[in-house]
C-alpha cells in the first residue's frame, strides 16, 4: 500500500430547505441540493474551480488529479486540505509537479454539467490504454445494477438536480456510491477512493446517471474499467473512444432494456436471467 497523504475530513450541508408556491398558490417546503465553489490550489498555485455538492471533496481532488494526469501517485502528494469557509483545498506535495505551466496551458471545457475541463495533452495519452478484454458481464449482473441504483437511498430521491455515479464488482455488488452537481465530479470522487484504497478496475462495472461523453469514456478507462452503463445516451466521439480503448458501452439502462453499444463479446446473454429474484417493478419500461 502507498503512503497515504494526510487528508482533512471536511463536512458541509447538502441539501437547503426552501418555500416554494405551486401552480394553485399552495405553500410547502423542498429540499434542494447546495452547489459550491471550491478553488484549487496545487502547491500554492491557483489550479481551477470546480462547482461542487461538497460530498466528498478530498476524494474529488485526489480523483481530479488523478484523472488528469497531474499526479501519477498517491506518495507524491503530502496532504489535501479542504476549508469551507473560504471555499478552497490546498494540494501540497513532496517534491513538486515538474513542468505544470506547460501541462496546464491548454484546456478544453467540456460538456459535462457545471461545465467539466481536461487539459488538452490528456487527450494524447488515450491511444497509450489498453483494457482488459477478457473481462465479462452477466445479464444478470446488469439488472443488478440497474435495480441497486433505483432502489438507493439518495439526495437525487430527495432533492434532484444531482448526478450519480456508483461502482460494482463483476457480480453487481455495490462498492461505491458517489452524487454531485455535475456527473464528473461523480466520476473523479470514485477514483478518488478507489486510489486511497488501492483498487483495481479491471474486473469493476461503472453506471453513471449522465450521457456517456468522450470526458466520462477517458475518465472510466484511465481508472482501468472495461464496462461503462447509463441510464442515457452516448455521443459520437464517447463512442469512438470506447472502441478505440476496449470498453463495452451500455446506454439507456432502465428496466430490462439497456443498448450495448461497443465490444459485445463481454456480455454473456442469459436467457433465464434470474428475474424472479428481482423486485417485478425493476421490468416497467
Amino acid at each position: 500500500m502507498p503512503t497515504l497523504p494526510s487528508l482533512t475530513q471536511s463536512q458541509t450541508a447538502l441539501t437547503k430547505e426552501v418555500t416554494v408556491l405551486d401552480e394553485r398558490g399552495r405553500s410547502s417546503i423542498i429540499s434542494i441540493p447546495c452547489e459550491r465553489a471550491l478553488t484549487v490550489y496545487l502547491d500554492k498555485r491557483e489550479l481551477l474551480t470546480l462547482m461542487t455538492i461538497g460530498a466528498n471533496p478530498e476524494a474529488l481532488i485526489l480523483g481530479y488529479l488523478r484523472n488528469q494526469r497531474l499526479i501519477r501517485s498517491l506518495i507524491e502528494i503530502a496532504a489535501v486540505q479542504v476549508d469551507w469557509e473560504v471555499n478552497a483545498v490546498a494540494v501540497t506535495t513532496h517534491q513538486g509537479v515538474s513542468d505544470i505551466e506547460e501541462r496546464t496551458a491548454k484546456r478544453v471545457v467540456t460538456t459535462g454539467c457545471g461545465q467539466g475541463t481536461v487539459f488538452g495533452g490528456l487527450m494524447d495519452e488515450v491511444d497509450q490504454i489498453h483494457l482488459p478484454l477478457d473481462a465479462k458481464i452477466t445479464q444478470s449482473a446488469l439488472y443488478r445494477v440497474i435495480d441497486c441504483i433505483r432502489t438507493h437511498p439518495s439526495i437525487y430521491k430527495k432533492a434532484g438536480s444531482v448526478h450519480a455515479c456508483a461502482l460494482f464488482s463483476a457480480k453487481g455488488d455495490l462498492l461505491y456510491f458517489v452524487e454531485d452537481v455535475g456527473r464528473h465530479n461523480a466520476v473523479d470522487a470514485i477514483a478518488g477512493k478507489m486510489w486511497l484504497d488501492n483498487m483495481q478496475g479491471g474486473d469493476k462495472i461503472f453506471y453513471t446517471t449522465g450521457r456517456l461523453t468522450s470526458e466520462m469514456v477517458i475518465k472510466g478507462a484511465q481508472m482501468g474499467i472495461p464496462v461503462l452503463l447509463s441510464r442515457s445516451g452516448t455521443t459520437e466521439m464517447g463512442l469512438q473512444v470506447a472502441e478505440q480503448v476496449g470498453m463495452s458501452l451500455f446506454s439507456r439502462c432502465t428496466g430490462r432494456h439497456f443498448l450495448l453499444l461497443t465490444h459485445p463479446q463481454r456480455l454473456e446473454f442469459e436467457l433465464e436471467a434470474p428475474s424472479a429474484a428481482l423486485n417485478p417493478d425493476l421490468f416497467k419500461v
